[in-house]
Order: structure tokens, then sequence, then C-alpha cells
């Protein structure tokens, strides 16, 4: 029995396929970049921040200090601890506001952080301390 047109036809397409296939793998082993030198495969980044081959000019170089370099975040100066203020409010629950000399910022406080008896309009000396709400005064003392 004879094969028909069309299968004739597909098998003519899969040869030819399988041809081509063969050519493209050969192309591919002669053309292939393995065994380039280290230096054939470096590349470089221009001052406009184009890939080059060529290296950089070294000539405009600065030089550094090693023992200058700082590692880590930037030291934070340390606050002046003791601050001062004026009690501008407080409550008979025992709880108030101290507003500071230097910032004119608010802080709250309760009557236990106080060493002594405080009232409204006392000049007072303090320490801040972050609580969860804000910032708070404890170590409250008179200022005389």
């Amino acid at each position: 029995m004879a094969d028909s047109f069309s299968k004739k036809e597909n098998f003519k397409k899969k040869v030819q396929k399988a041809k081509e296939k063969a050519l493209k793998r050969e192309e591919r082993k002669t053309s292939n970049n393995k065994g380039k030198a280290l230096d054939e495969m470096f590349m470089y980044v221009d001052a406009n921040g184009q890939l080059t081959t060529t290296p950089p000019d070294n000539s405009n170089v600065e030089e550094f200090d090693i023992n200058n370099i700082q590692l880590g975040a930037a030291p934070i100066e340390a606050e002046e601890i003791r601050k001062t203020g004026i009690i501008t409010f407080f409550s008979e629950k025992g709880y108030g506001f101290i507003t500071e000399d230097k910032s004119k910022e608010n802080v709250f406080f309760h009557s236990n952080n106080c060493t002594e008896l405080v009232k409204k309009g006392n000049k007072v000396s303090f320490e801040k301390e972050r609580s969860p709400k804000g910032f708070s005064a404890v170590d409250i003392k008179l200022v005389r």
C-alpha cells in the first residue's frame, strides 16, 4: 500500500527540520564563547553609565585614609540629661504637664515621679523618658 501525499509531505518536513536543527547545533559549537580569557569577559561602566570593555582611567582616583572611615550609623551626640521647665498644669488626680525651657515642649508627668511636693508654676528639673504614649518626665525636683 502506498503512502498518501500528506504523509510524504509531513515526512519531508520532519527531515528538513532535523537538518536545520543539526545545522544550528554545529553553528553554536563553532561560535561558542566558552574558553574566553578572564580579561575578555570583564565589562566596565564609564562615567556616563554605559558598559564598555575598556578599563577606567585611574589618574583621577582620590586616595582615602582607612583610619578615617566610619562604619555604622553616625554617632548620636549626647543630649543634656537633666532638663528644666515650669509646671503649667497640675490636676488634683496627680498628673500634669511641664513646659520645657529650651524647646517649649509640653511633657507629661505624674506626681509619683516627683521627689518633692510640687504645684502649678513651680520651676523644676527633670529627666525625659520615652513612654508608650510619648515622652514623660521622671525624677522631678524643685529648682531653688
